[in-house]
């Protein structure tokens, strides 16, 4: 594979990859908390003026509910830490495209392709890594101490 064919699909490919992902995640984790903090705010105005209604008390105990789906996917689905990582690693491989074709060093030398690529490779791995360890902690069951 030669370097102009490397960088467009493979590097590039990854580059929007982890900044589409980045951004949903980014997405996700501001509209959650969003939701939680206007829900948040909606109680106790509702509570004192409409908790002696029998609707108040039963929109107060929805934007609860509200409150904690929202707290629960966000902290099941640590989409603060995906978007944090997914930009990172999207950046990261930016910088490393920049100087690559800057011929900055590390790039400078008769083997920089091969550095290059070996530099992208790890970073994408690396990133993997992080992924499938995170994956393999969510599975595992979480033991409550008595």
């Amino acid at each position: 594979m030669n370097q102009d064919t490397y960088i467009t699909e493979r590097l590039d490919a990854q580059i929007k990859w982890y900044d589409t992902k980045s951004q949903k995640n980014q997405l996700w984790f501001k509209s959650l908390n969003v939701t939680e903090v206007i829900c948040a705010a909606f109680i106790p105005f509702i509570a004192g003026f409409g908790s002696s209604s029998q609707w108040g008390q039963i929109v107060i105990g929805i934007l609860g509910v509200v409150i904690a789906v929202c707290a629960g996917l966000s902290t099941l689905n640590k989409y603060q830490e995906n978007w944090l990582t997914y930009r990172t690693t999207c950046e990261t491989l930016r910088h490393e495209k920049y100087l690559f074709l800057a011929e900055c060093r590390p790039y400078d030398a008769d083997d920089a392709f091969t550095q290059f690529v070996e530099r992208i490779e790890g970073l994408i791995s690396k990133e993997n890594s992080q992924w499938s360890r995170f994956t393999k902690e969510k599975q595992q069951p979480s033991h409550a101490v008595s």
